[in-house]
Protein backbone atom coordinates (compact mmCIF):
# COMPACT_ATOMS: atom_id res chain seq x y z
CA UNK A 1 0.00 0.00 0.00
CA UNK A 2 3.26 2.56 0.50
CA UNK A 3 4.31 1.59 -2.95
CA UNK A 4 1.05 1.48 -4.85
CA UNK A 5 -1.32 3.53 -2.81
CA UNK A 6 0.91 6.52 -1.10
CA UNK A 7 4.22 6.46 -3.42
CA UNK A 8 2.49 8.04 -6.24
CA UNK A 9 0.46 10.48 -4.66
CA UNK A 10 3.20 11.81 -2.72
CA UNK A 11 5.92 11.94 -5.40
CA UNK A 12 3.25 13.67 -8.21
CA UNK A 13 2.46 16.44 -4.79
CA UNK A 14 6.35 16.97 -4.71
CA UNK A 15 7.44 17.30 -8.14
CA UNK A 16 8.38 13.83 -9.49
CA UNK A 17 11.85 13.17 -10.41
CA UNK A 18 13.92 14.95 -7.26
CA UNK A 19 11.60 13.39 -5.17
CA UNK A 20 11.97 9.61 -6.57
CA UNK A 21 15.78 10.28 -6.36
CA UNK A 22 16.08 11.53 -2.65
CA UNK A 23 13.40 8.89 -1.54
CA UNK A 24 15.63 6.20 -2.86
CA UNK A 25 18.99 7.80 -1.53
CA UNK A 26 16.96 7.48 2.05
CA UNK A 27 15.98 4.11 1.54
CA UNK A 28 19.53 3.39 1.78
CA UNK A 29 21.49 5.52 3.88
CA UNK A 30 18.24 5.70 6.32
CA UNK A 31 15.97 2.72 5.91
CA UNK A 32 17.96 -0.11 5.64
CA UNK A 33 20.23 0.31 8.96
CA UNK A 34 17.24 1.24 10.89
CA UNK A 35 15.23 -1.37 9.78
CA UNK A 36 17.95 -3.96 10.73
CA UNK A 37 18.24 -2.37 13.80
CA UNK A 38 14.12 -2.65 14.57
CA UNK A 39 14.59 -6.20 13.25
CA UNK A 40 17.38 -6.85 15.78
CA UNK A 41 15.22 -5.67 18.89
CA UNK A 42 12.40 -7.46 18.02
CA UNK A 43 14.55 -10.91 17.41
CA UNK A 44 16.46 -10.49 20.27
CA UNK A 45 13.49 -9.60 22.93
CA UNK A 46 10.98 -12.02 21.70
CA UNK A 47 8.80 -9.61 22.36
CA UNK A 48 6.08 -6.50 20.25
CA UNK A 49 7.58 -3.10 20.98
CA UNK A 50 5.07 -2.80 24.14
CA UNK A 51 7.64 -4.96 25.92
CA UNK A 52 10.67 -5.13 23.85
CA UNK A 53 12.55 -2.56 25.23
CA UNK A 54 11.70 -3.61 28.71
CA UNK A 55 13.83 -6.82 28.03
CA UNK A 56 16.95 -5.42 26.41
CA UNK A 57 17.23 -1.98 28.67
CA UNK A 58 19.98 -1.78 31.59
CA UNK A 59 18.29 -1.43 34.95
CA UNK A 60 16.82 1.94 35.89
CA UNK A 61 16.64 2.92 32.13
CA UNK A 62 13.66 4.89 30.46
CA UNK A 63 13.84 3.17 26.96
CA UNK A 64 10.39 1.60 27.61
CA UNK A 65 8.52 4.57 27.31
CA UNK A 66 9.02 3.82 23.60
CA UNK A 67 6.48 1.46 23.96
CA UNK A 68 3.55 3.70 24.67
CA UNK A 69 4.58 5.73 21.07
CA UNK A 70 4.72 3.01 19.03
CA UNK A 71 1.14 1.43 20.44
CA UNK A 72 -0.20 4.62 19.85
CA UNK A 73 1.44 4.94 15.71
CA UNK A 74 -0.43 1.71 15.43
CA UNK A 75 -3.26 2.47 16.22
CA UNK A 76 -2.97 6.10 14.20
CA UNK A 77 -2.19 4.39 10.99
CA UNK A 78 -5.62 2.05 11.29
CA UNK A 79 -6.98 5.02 11.92
CA UNK A 80 -6.60 5.99 8.23
CA UNK A 81 -5.15 2.82 6.70
CA UNK A 82 -8.06 0.27 7.55
CA UNK A 83 -10.31 3.30 5.75
CA UNK A 84 -8.15 2.96 2.57
CA UNK A 85 -8.07 -0.40 2.28
CA UNK A 86 -11.44 -0.79 2.25
CA UNK A 87 -11.37 1.39 -1.23
CA UNK A 88 -9.38 -1.30 -2.51
CA UNK A 89 -11.74 -3.43 -1.48
CA UNK A 90 -14.74 -1.40 -2.77
CA UNK A 91 -13.26 -0.87 -5.91
CA UNK A 92 -12.82 -4.31 -6.85
CA UNK A 93 -16.52 -4.63 -6.12
CA UNK A 94 -17.10 -1.29 -8.20
CA UNK A 95 -14.94 -2.75 -11.34
CA UNK A 96 -16.29 -6.37 -11.28
CA UNK A 97 -20.08 -5.18 -11.80
CA UNK A 98 -18.83 -2.93 -14.22
CA UNK A 99 -19.33 0.11 -13.01
CA UNK A 100 -16.37 2.10 -14.59
CA UNK A 101 -17.45 0.49 -18.07
CA UNK A 102 -18.09 3.65 -20.56
CA UNK A 103 -17.32 6.31 -18.61
CA UNK A 104 -14.79 8.92 -19.46
CA UNK A 105 -11.88 10.49 -16.80
CA UNK A 106 -13.99 13.06 -15.26
CA UNK A 107 -16.73 10.55 -14.95
CA UNK A 108 -14.50 8.13 -13.06
CA UNK A 109 -13.33 11.02 -10.71
CA UNK A 110 -16.94 11.60 -9.80
CA UNK A 111 -17.18 8.03 -9.16
CA UNK A 112 -14.64 8.46 -6.79
CA UNK A 113 -15.84 11.65 -5.07
CA UNK A 114 -19.36 10.82 -4.70
CA UNK A 115 -17.68 7.39 -3.00
CA UNK A 116 -15.89 9.54 -0.72
CA UNK A 117 -19.14 11.77 -0.14
CA UNK A 118 -21.12 8.42 1.08
CA UNK A 119 -20.00 7.94 5.00
CA UNK A 120 -22.48 4.62 5.11
CA UNK A 121 -20.53 3.26 2.27
CA UNK A 122 -17.46 4.28 3.32
CA UNK A 123 -18.17 2.84 6.97
CA UNK A 124 -19.33 -0.79 5.43
CA UNK A 125 -15.87 -0.86 3.83
CA UNK A 126 -14.13 -0.21 6.90
CA UNK A 127 -15.79 -2.73 9.24
CA UNK A 128 -15.55 -5.53 6.26
CA UNK A 129 -11.64 -4.74 6.46
CA UNK A 130 -11.46 -4.67 10.31
CA UNK A 131 -13.36 -7.96 10.65
CA UNK A 132 -11.66 -9.69 8.34
CA UNK A 133 -8.22 -8.45 9.18
CA UNK A 134 -8.85 -9.50 12.73
CA UNK A 135 -10.55 -12.83 11.75
CA UNK A 136 -7.27 -14.07 9.81
CA UNK A 137 -5.27 -12.65 12.93
CA UNK A 138 -7.55 -14.82 15.26
CA UNK A 139 -6.14 -17.78 13.59
CA UNK A 140 -2.63 -17.49 14.08
CA UNK A 141 0.63 -16.33 12.32
CA UNK A 142 1.29 -19.37 10.00
CA UNK A 143 -2.39 -20.30 9.62
CA UNK A 144 -3.66 -16.94 9.09
CA UNK A 145 -0.85 -14.38 7.38
CA UNK A 146 1.09 -16.79 5.88
CA UNK A 147 -0.67 -18.87 4.13
CA UNK A 148 -3.02 -15.61 2.73
CA UNK A 149 -0.46 -13.20 2.00
CA UNK A 150 2.02 -15.66 -0.26
CA UNK A 151 0.02 -16.53 -3.12
CA UNK A 152 -1.40 -13.08 -3.89
CA UNK A 153 1.80 -11.14 -3.26
CA UNK A 154 3.29 -13.03 -6.59
CA UNK A 155 -0.23 -12.74 -8.71
CA UNK A 156 0.18 -8.89 -7.71
CA UNK A 157 3.67 -8.52 -8.87
CA UNK A 158 2.63 -9.68 -11.97
CA UNK A 159 -0.35 -7.90 -12.73
CA UNK A 160 1.73 -4.63 -11.84
CA UNK A 161 3.94 -5.77 -14.30
CA UNK A 162 1.34 -6.03 -16.81
CA UNK A 163 0.11 -2.55 -16.12
CA UNK A 164 3.41 -0.89 -16.25
CA UNK A 165 4.00 -2.60 -19.89
CA UNK A 166 0.45 -0.98 -20.87
CA UNK A 167 0.89 2.16 -19.24
CA UNK A 168 4.18 2.66 -21.25
CA UNK A 169 2.00 2.06 -24.49
CA UNK A 170 -0.27 5.01 -24.22
CA UNK A 171 -0.43 7.93 -25.93
CA UNK A 172 1.82 10.86 -24.49
CA UNK A 173 3.21 8.61 -22.14
CA UNK A 174 6.82 9.71 -22.78
CA UNK A 175 5.37 13.30 -21.08
CA UNK A 176 4.39 11.26 -17.66
CA UNK A 177 8.20 9.59 -17.80
CA UNK A 178 9.68 12.90 -17.95
CA UNK A 179 7.90 14.12 -15.03
CA UNK A 180 8.46 10.82 -13.04
CA UNK A 181 11.89 9.98 -14.16
CA UNK A 182 13.88 13.47 -15.24
CA UNK A 183 14.69 15.76 -12.16
CA UNK A 184 13.04 19.11 -12.42
CA UNK A 185 13.99 21.99 -10.11
CA UNK A 186 11.41 24.51 -11.23
CA UNK A 187 8.91 22.01 -9.73
CA UNK A 188 10.70 21.53 -6.56
CA UNK A 189 10.78 24.92 -6.22
CA UNK A 190 7.15 25.10 -6.12
CA UNK A 191 6.82 23.18 -3.06
CA UNK A 192 9.94 24.17 -2.02
CA UNK A 193 13.50 21.94 -1.32
CA UNK A 194 13.05 20.71 2.33
CA UNK A 195 9.81 19.97 2.03
CA UNK A 196 10.37 17.61 -0.94
CA UNK A 197 13.25 16.21 1.46
CA UNK A 198 11.58 15.73 4.32
CA UNK A 199 8.39 14.30 2.34
CA UNK A 200 10.84 11.54 0.78
CA UNK A 201 12.20 10.88 3.81
CA UNK A 202 8.73 10.22 5.48
CA UNK A 203 7.77 7.84 2.68
CA UNK A 204 11.10 6.11 3.05
CA UNK A 205 9.92 5.69 6.63
CA UNK A 206 5.98 4.85 5.89
CA UNK A 207 7.02 2.25 2.75
CA UNK A 208 9.46 0.44 5.14
CA UNK A 209 6.84 0.45 8.07
CA UNK A 210 10.09 1.72 10.75
CA UNK A 211 10.04 2.90 13.64
CA UNK A 212 6.62 2.04 15.66
CA UNK A 213 7.20 -1.74 15.74
CA UNK A 214 5.73 -2.81 12.87
CA UNK A 215 8.88 -4.60 11.84
CA UNK A 216 10.03 -5.67 15.54
CA UNK A 217 7.22 -7.81 15.80
CA UNK A 218 8.15 -9.96 12.72
CA UNK A 219 11.81 -9.94 13.97
CA UNK A 220 10.78 -11.71 17.30
CA UNK A 221 9.54 -14.42 14.64
CA UNK A 222 12.74 -14.66 12.40
CA UNK A 223 14.95 -17.40 13.49
CA UNK A 224 19.09 -16.96 14.29
CA UNK A 225 19.88 -18.75 10.55
CA UNK A 226 19.34 -15.37 8.75
CA UNK A 227 21.29 -12.19 9.04
CA UNK A 228 18.89 -9.02 9.23
CA UNK A 229 20.56 -6.87 7.44
CA UNK A 230 20.32 -9.35 4.35
CA UNK A 231 16.54 -9.66 5.15
CA UNK A 232 16.42 -5.84 5.19
CA UNK A 233 18.41 -5.52 1.73
CA UNK A 234 15.91 -8.31 0.53
CA UNK A 235 12.74 -6.46 1.98
CA UNK A 236 13.72 -3.17 0.82
CA UNK A 237 15.02 -3.91 -2.34
CA UNK A 238 11.36 -5.81 -3.31
CA UNK A 239 9.41 -3.08 -1.47
CA UNK A 240 11.48 0.01 -3.68
CA UNK A 241 10.89 -2.06 -7.08
CA UNK A 242 7.44 -2.16 -6.52
CA UNK A 243 7.20 1.95 -5.37
CA UNK A 244 8.83 2.35 -8.85
CA UNK A 245 6.96 0.15 -11.08
CA UNK A 246 3.86 1.21 -9.57
CA UNK A 247 5.30 5.16 -10.84
CA UNK A 248 5.30 3.99 -13.86
CA UNK A 249 1.67 2.64 -14.32
CA UNK A 250 0.09 5.79 -12.93
CA UNK A 251 2.44 9.09 -14.27
CA UNK A 252 2.09 7.63 -18.25
CA UNK A 253 -1.92 7.08 -17.15
CA UNK A 254 -2.07 10.78 -15.64
CA UNK A 255 -0.72 12.39 -18.49
CA UNK A 256 -2.00 10.42 -21.19
CA UNK A 257 -6.20 10.70 -19.65
CA UNK A 258 -5.00 14.41 -19.09
CA UNK A 259 -5.17 13.93 -15.29
CA UNK A 260 -3.37 16.35 -12.12
CA UNK A 261 -0.50 13.78 -10.76
CA UNK A 262 -0.52 16.05 -7.41
CA UNK A 263 -4.58 14.61 -7.05
CA UNK A 264 -3.78 13.28 -3.60
CA UNK A 265 -4.46 10.14 -2.12
CA UNK A 266 -7.58 9.22 -4.54
CA UNK A 267 -4.79 8.76 -7.79
CA UNK A 268 -4.67 5.21 -7.73
CA UNK A 269 -8.34 5.47 -7.77
CA UNK A 270 -9.08 8.27 -10.56
CA UNK A 271 -5.93 6.89 -12.66
CA UNK A 272 -6.12 3.09 -13.22
CA UNK A 273 -10.06 2.53 -14.17
CA UNK A 274 -8.76 4.88 -17.16
CA UNK A 275 -6.12 2.17 -17.87
CA UNK A 276 -8.40 -0.60 -17.64
CA UNK A 277 -11.13 0.70 -19.68
CA UNK A 278 -8.84 1.00 -22.73
CA UNK A 279 -7.40 -2.46 -22.35
CA UNK A 280 -8.95 -5.69 -24.23
CA UNK A 281 -10.68 -7.32 -21.26
CA UNK A 282 -10.19 -4.58 -19.03
CA UNK A 283 -12.78 -5.31 -16.34
CA UNK A 284 -11.44 -8.56 -16.07
CA UNK A 285 -8.35 -7.13 -15.64
CA UNK A 286 -9.20 -4.36 -13.25
CA UNK A 287 -11.19 -6.84 -11.08
CA UNK A 288 -8.10 -9.19 -10.67
CA UNK A 289 -5.90 -5.91 -9.47
CA UNK A 290 -7.99 -4.56 -7.34
CA UNK A 291 -8.78 -8.05 -5.32
CA UNK A 292 -4.94 -8.37 -5.58
CA UNK A 293 -4.46 -4.76 -4.06
CA UNK A 294 -7.25 -5.41 -1.37
CA UNK A 295 -4.97 -8.82 -0.19
CA UNK A 296 -1.41 -6.17 -0.22
CA UNK A 297 -3.52 -3.53 1.62
CA UNK A 298 -4.93 -6.50 4.16
CA UNK A 299 -1.42 -8.17 4.50
CA UNK A 300 -0.33 -4.55 6.03
CA UNK A 301 -3.12 -3.91 8.17
CA UNK A 302 -2.76 -8.27 9.52
CA UNK A 303 0.72 -7.33 10.24
CA UNK A 304 0.06 -3.92 12.23
CA UNK A 305 -2.90 -5.87 13.75
CA UNK A 306 -0.43 -8.79 14.95
CA UNK A 307 1.17 -5.95 16.56
CA UNK A 308 -1.80 -4.68 18.32
CA UNK A 309 -2.83 -8.19 19.56
CA UNK A 310 1.05 -8.30 20.65
CA UNK A 311 0.54 -5.72 22.78
CA UNK A 312 -2.62 -6.79 25.10
CA UNK A 313 -1.30 -10.19 24.98
CA UNK A 314 2.25 -8.87 26.62
CA UNK A 315 1.30 -6.06 28.50
CA UNK A 316 -2.28 -8.02 30.20
CA UNK A 317 -2.06 -11.44 29.24
CA UNK A 318 -5.15 -11.41 26.80
CA UNK A 319 -5.74 -14.57 24.46
CA UNK A 320 -4.78 -13.87 20.98
CA UNK A 321 -9.19 -14.00 20.76
CA UNK A 322 -9.94 -11.76 23.47
CA UNK A 323 -7.62 -9.33 22.11
CA UNK A 324 -8.76 -9.58 18.33
CA UNK A 325 -12.66 -9.05 19.00
CA UNK A 326 -11.88 -6.06 21.77
CA UNK A 327 -9.72 -4.25 19.10
CA UNK A 328 -12.34 -4.86 15.94
CA UNK A 329 -15.08 -2.53 17.91
CA UNK A 330 -12.12 -0.11 18.85
CA UNK A 331 -10.57 -0.04 15.14
CA UNK A 332 -14.31 0.73 14.03
CA UNK A 333 -14.51 3.38 16.43
CA UNK A 334 -11.18 4.51 15.82
CA UNK A 335 -11.27 5.02 11.91
CA UNK A 336 -14.34 7.17 11.97
CA UNK A 337 -12.85 10.60 11.93
CA UNK A 338 -11.08 9.52 8.55
CA UNK A 339 -14.36 8.31 6.86
CA UNK A 340 -15.99 11.52 8.03
CA UNK A 341 -13.08 13.85 7.29
CA UNK A 342 -13.98 13.40 3.41
CA UNK A 343 -18.05 13.97 4.02
CA UNK A 344 -19.72 15.38 7.02
CA UNK A 345 -16.43 16.66 8.50
CA UNK A 346 -15.17 17.93 5.37
CA UNK A 347 -15.36 21.58 6.38
CA UNK A 348 -12.50 20.51 8.76
CA UNK A 349 -8.92 21.68 6.59
CA UNK A 350 -6.20 21.06 8.65
CA UNK A 351 -3.36 22.13 6.30
CA UNK A 352 -5.62 24.50 4.77
CA UNK A 353 -7.57 24.15 1.57
CA UNK A 354 -7.73 20.54 -0.21
CA UNK A 355 -6.90 19.11 2.72
CA UNK A 356 -8.87 16.34 4.83
CA UNK A 357 -8.33 14.78 8.22
CA UNK A 358 -6.81 11.36 6.30
CA UNK A 359 -4.42 14.05 5.76
CA UNK A 360 -3.51 15.20 9.49
CA UNK A 361 -3.48 11.50 10.68
CA UNK A 362 -0.93 11.07 7.71
CA UNK A 363 0.89 13.83 9.13
CA UNK A 364 1.12 12.97 12.42
CA UNK A 365 1.91 9.36 12.00
CA UNK A 366 4.64 9.36 8.59
CA UNK A 367 5.97 13.08 9.62
CA UNK A 368 6.43 12.63 13.24
CA UNK A 369 6.00 9.45 14.84
CA UNK A 370 7.72 7.18 12.10
CA UNK A 371 10.77 9.48 12.07
CA UNK A 372 10.52 10.10 15.67
CA UNK A 373 10.75 6.27 16.61
CA UNK A 374 13.03 5.42 14.05
CA UNK A 375 15.61 7.72 16.01
CA UNK A 376 14.90 6.23 19.53
CA UNK A 377 15.42 2.46 17.72
CA UNK A 378 19.23 3.76 16.11
CA UNK A 379 20.07 5.77 19.62
CA UNK A 380 19.24 2.45 21.78
CA UNK A 381 21.16 0.63 19.25
CA UNK A 382 24.42 2.68 19.43
CA UNK A 383 24.62 4.22 22.35
CA UNK A 384 26.09 2.35 25.46
CA UNK A 385 23.36 4.13 27.47
CA UNK A 386 21.00 1.55 25.42
CA UNK A 387 21.48 -1.80 24.40
CA UNK A 388 24.84 -0.91 22.93
CA UNK A 389 26.15 -1.31 19.35
CA UNK A 390 28.11 -4.20 20.42
CA UNK A 391 24.89 -6.13 21.48
CA UNK A 392 23.32 -4.75 18.45
CA UNK A 393 25.92 -5.80 16.36
CA UNK A 394 26.18 -9.41 17.03
CA UNK A 395 22.48 -10.05 16.93
CA UNK A 396 22.10 -8.29 13.63
CA UNK A 397 24.56 -10.76 11.95
CA UNK A 398 23.78 -13.96 13.96
CA UNK A 399 22.68 -16.24 10.71
CA UNK A 400 23.94 -16.51 6.90
CA UNK A 401 23.63 -13.66 4.40
CA UNK A 402 25.08 -9.79 4.33
CA UNK A 403 26.54 -8.50 7.48
CA UNK A 404 26.57 -5.19 8.86
CA UNK A 405 30.61 -4.26 8.75
CA UNK A 406 31.70 -2.69 12.33
CA UNK A 407 33.55 0.32 10.53
CA UNK A 408 29.89 2.20 9.61
CA UNK A 409 29.58 2.70 13.56
CA UNK A 410 30.68 6.04 13.26
CA UNK A 411 28.41 6.59 10.56
CA UNK A 412 25.60 4.86 12.79
CA UNK A 413 26.45 6.68 15.52
CA UNK A 414 26.62 10.02 14.64
CA UNK A 415 26.24 10.73 10.93
CA UNK A 416 22.59 9.23 11.04
CA UNK A 417 21.11 10.70 14.17
CA UNK A 418 22.15 14.20 13.16
CA UNK A 419 20.63 13.87 9.13
CA UNK A 420 17.47 12.70 11.23
CA UNK A 421 17.08 15.70 13.32
CA UNK A 422 18.26 18.61 10.65
CA UNK A 423 15.62 16.76 8.10
CA UNK A 424 13.00 17.14 10.62
CA UNK A 425 13.19 20.65 12.27
CA UNK A 426 14.02 22.19 8.97
CA UNK A 427 11.01 19.76 7.71
CA UNK A 428 8.86 21.30 10.42
CA UNK A 429 10.25 24.52 10.20
CA UNK A 430 9.33 24.96 6.17
CA UNK A 431 5.83 23.21 6.76
CA UNK A 432 4.70 25.16 9.53
CA UNK A 433 6.64 28.73 7.74
CA UNK A 434 4.65 28.47 4.30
Amino acid sequence: MGDVWRFPYITGQYGGGIFVLVYLVFIIILGLPIMSMELAVGRASQKSIATSFNVLEKKGQKWHWMGYAGIAGNYILMMFYTTVAGWMLAYFYKMLIGQFEGLNPDQIGEVFSNFTANPVELTIWTVITTVVCFGICSLGLQEGVEKITKIMMVLLLAIIIVLAVKSLTLPDANEGLKFYLLPDISRVKESGIWNTIFAAMSQAFFTLSIGIGSLAIFGSYIGKERSLLGESINIAVLDTAISIIAGLIIFPACFSFKLDPGYGPGLVFVTLPNIFNSMAGGRIWGSLFFIFMTFAAYSTVIAVFENIISFAMDLWGWSRKKASIINIFLIIILSMPCILGFNVLSGFKPFGEGTVILDLEDFILSYNLLPLGSLIYLLFCVSRYGWGFDNYLEEVNTGEGVKMPRALRGYLTWVLPVIIVIVLVQGYINFFGK
